[in-house]
């Protein structure tokens, strides 16, 4: 995760101080980009504890086109509780415009999925959560907003499938960890259903950003070692029919868990 670090040392030393949406402040920069090797181990941060089953449990709620907590695939996964109404709805969010676009019935991750398998070569191959029409019915807008697959094969080698996730605002102590984690598990479902080797996760951000309140939590993971990352281990089973239980992490060595608050 040497990369991931990189990055926050760098807004910590060249970061601009700014307002935010939140009041809190932030050290912020506009711009930056971090890629993962899939095939050197699953990408989850090893200088805190990150709780990969909610990683998964928000990733398959997102891939069933849900946008309600009170949905049973949501099940202990926080994450969005601050922002959902009294019915515990979000409006049409991520998983709402993945598989049904604006709703007019488009699904997105099938058409990707599809478009890997018959014009590998696409450039068109495009997954977006920012529905510009929707936005004011959303109750958070999306932070990632839309993101990019790529095949390609290097001479004599099994053919590979990267990712390139565009991030517009990206809270790098709380919530890029999970950002991370989240589209690498996704490369690696659709991976392995087109079958291909998931290669690189490239991680392309706009507003990457420390909140004032996150400086100290963020300089204790500078100063740890990483650890070796782990190694993801998938059921044999189509993307959209991934469940909880088909998703193992080997491995996991960590350092204690840092609390950081919600900016919201």
């Amino acid at each position: 995760m040497r990369p991931y670090l990189d990055l926050l040392r760098h807004v910590l030393e060249h970061g601009e101080l700014r307002a935010d949406r939140t009041g809190t402040g932030t050290i912020s920069i506009f711009g930056a980009q971090s890629r993962y090797d899939l095939r050197d181990g699953f990408p989850l941060v090893t200088t805190k504890k990150v709780l990969f089953p909610a990683v998964v449990r928000e990733l398959i709620w997102f891939l069933r086109g849900s946008t309600n907590i009170n949905d049973d695939l949501h099940q202990h996964t926080p994450i969005w509780d601050a922002w959902a109404d009294e019915t515990g709805e979000l409006g049409p969010i991520y998983g709402y415009q993945w598989r049904n676009w604006g709703g007019t019935g488009i699904d997105q991750i099938s058409e990707a999925i599809e478009t890997i398998r018959r014009d590998p070569t696409s450039r068109r191959n495009i997954v977006s959560a920012w529905n510009v029409a929707d936005l004011p019915k959303m109750k958070l807008p999306p932070c990632h907003a839309f993101f990019q697959f790529y095949v390609g094969q290097d001479a004599g080698k099994p053919a590979w499938l990267d990712c390139q996730l565009y991030q517009r605002s990206a809270d790098l102590a709380l919530g890029v960890p999970f950002n991370i984690a989240s589209y690498a598990l996704l490369t690696a479902m659709i991976a392995q259903e087109t079958g291909l080797v998931a290669r690189h996760l490239v991680h392309t951000l706009g507003d990457a950003h420390i909140y004032a309140n996150h400086v100290d939590g963020v300089k204790l993971q500078l100063a740890r070692a990483p650890l070796p990352l782990p190694r993801l281990v998938l059921a044999n089973r189509p993307t959209l029919a991934m469940r909880y239980e088909d998703v193992t992490l080997e491995g996991y060595q960590h350092h204690p868990f840092i609390k950081f608050a919600v900016a919201v």
